[in-house]
């Protein structure tokens, strides 16, 4: 199978288009989506408003794009983390610790993330679809740790789908504790805790 090859303008493109996303987060999560502008954008890129528009058609666009890129990072680091263990209960532990260290060193894209999570249940049509997908890819990730552990025998069989998602408002509970600075464990004590606490309600009897 062929790999495609980058051209200099690819490699330039995703340079600058990587750092307007990154400012792009900063300035929404400082100022929200109404009081942030382009402007804004741009200033904190380092880059001219034109520079923005040449990639993005409008603020909105730039919003969604920061978000789906956050979120893109995070799946990758997760992936990365759960292929370095072969046990199911190994796996959930290190998708909730690199699940909290994203967010300890990526507190400004957590305010955006969970922001348009909480339009889920006011204005479900007002979420984009892809960022949608993208978040139901992280509960399936987690359902399939626990349909694994089913299998293996070392987890309960439950309805795994719900599961899934109780196990990713815990996990955002906690991190919602760590950004406001609320919690004073380390990241390692609340993973623990956090482990321990779906472990002992999913594990086999």
């Amino acid at each position: 199978m062929s790999t495609a090859i980058k051209t200099k303008k690819d490699v330039v493109t995703e340079f600058r288009t990587s750092g307007i996303l990154e400012a792009a987060r900063k300035v929404f999560a400082e100022k929200g989506f109404h009081e942030a502008t382009v402007d804004d954008i741009a200033e904190a890129a380092g880059v001219a408003k034109g520079t923005v528009y040449l990639y993005y058609e409008s603020k909105r666009e730039v919003y969604f794009a920061a978000l789906k890129f956050g979120i893109a990072q995070m799946y990758s680091l997760l992936l990365e983390e759960l292929n370095k263990v072969s046990t199911p209960e190994g796996k959930l532990k290190g998708l909730i610790a690199a699940k909290l260290a994203y967010f300890d060193e990526n507190r400004d894209f957590f305010k955006i993330y969970y922001s348009e999570l909480g339009k889920i249940t006011f204005h479900p049509g007002a979420l984009d679809n892809e960022f949608k997908a993208l978040y139901l890819e992280q509960a399936r990730l987690i359902e399939s740790i626990l349909k694994e552990g089913a299998r293996k025998k070392v987890m309960r069989h439950l309805r795994a789908d719900h599961a899934a998602f109780a196990i990713s408002e815990i996990i955002r509970g906690a991190v919602t504790q760590r950004v406001l600075g609320w919690s004073k464990s380390t990241t390692a004590q609340d993973v623990a805790f956090i482990f321990d606490l779906i472990w002992k309600g999913i594990a086999a009897q």
